[in-house]
């Protein structure tokens, strides 16, 4: 219980990656705001945590929105832990990519945690605490022809660790990345057997388990990642080692 009294925000948790995360936080103690669009998935997170005896709330949001954004940052208060998972997954090679879903990559995986983040510091920066964990993708360090927009908004995000994790280590506060490989997740099952195939090229040969992202990021969370900061740690199987 090593997360005890930690309160923790992840966007994009009521599914997936997020959903796992929430609920491997719970697990270790910390009192978990679940955020997303769906309202009824959230409630179902919020009582999967509390039927194993741990404590969330829900708050609805989306975070194409900025005014959302700014709506989530006052409603949730103050927070040790931000996990900024919220994504939006554009699949277009670059000769069909259209402005809109462009513009919209951007604004939820970008714009969205840039803000929050912003919105959220003051707080971390009067206690002299915090952490940050930024979830990308291995396609913000790899090519991948289909998923370019995706990969340089997850790019971008890891610049934001960089930096943040410059510019605030001073307030003792940490900033991290996971890049996740190709996952089972509800994200990209749109990638129908391709996910497969394409986790069949790594050097594990296989797809990974939202739950094994969890734990990478419930890691840097935690007490014992106490001296990493501004790292992008791969959880991808291998796949950007080779």
């Amino acid at each position: 219980m090593e997360l005890q009294n930690q309160r923790v925000l992840v966007t994009g948790s009521t599914a997936g990656i997020g959903r796992e995360t929430a609920l491997l936080f719970a697990r270790r103690g910390a009192t978990v705001v679940i955020t997303g669009r769906d309202t009824e998935r959230g409630a179902q997170t919020v009582a999967a945590i509390e039927a194993e005896g741990g404590r969330a709330e829900f708050i609805a949001a989306d975070l194409k929105d900025i005014d959302a954004v700014r709506r989530l940052a006052e409603q949730v208060g103050e927070v040790d832990v931000l996990v900024n998972n919220a994504a939006v997954h554009t699949f277009a090679p670059t000769l069909e990519q259209d402005v809109e879903s462009f513009d919209l990559t951007f604004d939820v995986n970008v714009r969205a945690p840039f803000f929050l983040t912003a919105a959220l510091l003051p707080t971390m920066i009067a206690r002299r605490s915090g952490a940050i964990v930024n979830i990308s993708t291995m396609g913000a360090s790899v090519g991948i022809a289909d998923a370019l927009v995706a990969g340089a908004a997850k790019a971008a995000l890891e610049e934001f660790t960089r930096s943040w994790a410059a510019a605030f280590g001073a307030n003792g506060i940490r900033v991290n990345t996971v890049a996740p490989g190709p996952t089972r997740d509800t994200a990209a099952g749109t990638r129908g057997n391709s996910l497969e195939q394409l986790g069949s090229t790594t050097p594990l040969g296989r797809t990974a388990d939202p739950t094994e992202i969890a734990e990478a990021i419930v890691f840097l969370a935690s007490p014992q990642a106490s001296y990493i900061t501004g790292a992008t740690l791969a959880v991808d199987g291998g796949y950007t080692a080779i």
